[in-house]
């Protein structure tokens, strides 16, 4: 269950980082083999909701019934989000201090092309590339091949959720400082989405920032996001949230989410065929899987597995949504099913623990950093005659 009131405040910063970066990969597990379905398709499919880890939705079949994309989606695999999010934990490894849209180019690029890891998905190790969806393989195209400046790279891609799903990390490096998580955010997702879709990435990052502040509740990190939230972005969450804090189950709140979410969504009623109008930039529309990750943080209270699950038997990009949802409650303190993790880990052949350990450092590095920045920049404003602030 996740820890009330005055009991979230004792959690530490390696605690949450933890909770959220494991939780964000158990999600993502979770959600993988009943990705681009409905709710009604997987009760059908499963003889009832899934409560927990299941395997691919065509069962041996796996790599030959959906040859676009042939993965071995579930069994505790981990997908793209999860290893994206890693990359990029890889990234503050190496810089050590805040990112910018320069760091995806100069990092995460070359990790992509060069370093051969275990995608559990094609039961191989294989460049990271070859695993990435399509708009996710626009970084490389755009950033290695065609040298476009990294702030601007974004432009002409698919709006998508795709730099949302693995932004965790930057609201990790800025925890307890939404603001500054969600500035962040915006500028490294600028070289990968533009519109609604980097507008999600900041907000999400924004949201894991919230959610590492002491004494956070779903309640608190909602508010932080709307206070940062643009356009549709915000007022997709608003509808869906308001929506959301009418139920304290997820088997009611699959339907309403959904109908709430709609007027936003580009996506349309069939997700594995998009409507005309899916995925352009817009100031009107919304991604949405943070909204519906947002609407079932609240839905279950914080509760790690209510949410996740909640997620997973949502649906469409239950994968993405999952992995939210699970970095919101990890974060605020909820606990993660040790058998989950434990299978996941095993099942994925990752260390899901190690990058928190390692974000943990970088986090405490970068804080001392900004310490010391703005010290540098109290002294600067002082010598301007503008005397300290005092309290």
């Amino acid at each position: 269950m996740t820890p009330k009131g005055e009991e979230t405040s004792a959690i530490t910063l390696p605690e949450r980082i933890t909770g959220a970066l494991v939780g964000a990969a158990v999600g993502d597990a979770l959600g993988g083999p009943v990705e681009g379905y409905s709710p009604a398709q997987i009760l059908e499919r499963h003889g009832g909701r899934v409560h927990g880890i299941v395997g691919p939705w065509n069962g041996d079949a796996w790599r030959t019934a959906r040859p676009i994309a042939p993965y071995h989606k579930g069994d505790g695999h981990v997908t793209d989000d999860t290893l994206l999010t890693h990359a990029l934990v890889r990234v503050y490894a190496q810089v050590r201090d805040h990112l910018d849209a320069y760091a995806i180019a100069e990092h995460l690029v070359p990790d992509l092309m060069t370093n051969p890891r275990w995608i559990p998905e094609l039961q191989s190790e294989a460049l990271p590339l070859h695993r990435i969806f399509l708009a996710e393989k626009w970084l490389v195209a755009r950033l290695h091949y065609g040298h476009v400046d990294p702030r601007e790279a974004g432009v002409g891609n698919i709006v998508n959720c795709g730099a949302a799903m693995y932004t965790a990390p930057v609201g990790l490096v800025n925890a307890a400082n939404p603001t500054a998580a969600y500035t962040e955010a915006l500028d490294i997702a600028g070289a990968h989405q533009s519109s609604y879709g980097r507008e999600a990435a900041g907000v999400f990052a924004a949201a894991v920032a919230a959610a590492c502040t002491p004494g956070a509740t779903p309640d608190t990190v909602v508010t932080v996001c709307l206070s940062l939230a643009q356009d549709g972005t915000r007022a997709a969450i608003e509808k869906v949230c308001e929506v959301a804090s009418a139920h304290s189950e997820f088997e009611s709140a699959l339907t309403p989410l959904r109908e709430a979410i709609a007027p936003y969504d580009t996506v349309g009623p069939d997700y594995r065929q998009p409507s005309l109008g899916a995925r352009r930039p817009s100031r009107l529309h919304a991604i949405e899987e943070l909204p519906i990750a947002l609407g079932m943080l609240l839905v279950s209270g914080g509760d790690y597995r209510t949410a996740v699950l909640g997620s997973v038997n949502y649906g469409r990009d239950c994968d993405s949504i999952a992995t939210m949802a699970g970095a919101l409650s990890g974060a605020l303190g909820s606990e993660i099913p040790a058998d989950w993790s434990k299978t996941v880990s095993e099942a994925s052949r990752l260390d899901l623990w190690e990058p928190a350990t390692t974000l943990a450092q970088v986090t405490r590095e970068i804080f001392e950093r900004d310490v010391r920045r703005h010290r540098a920049h109290e002294q600067a404003m002082a010598g301007l005659g503008v005397p300290a602030c005092s309290d």
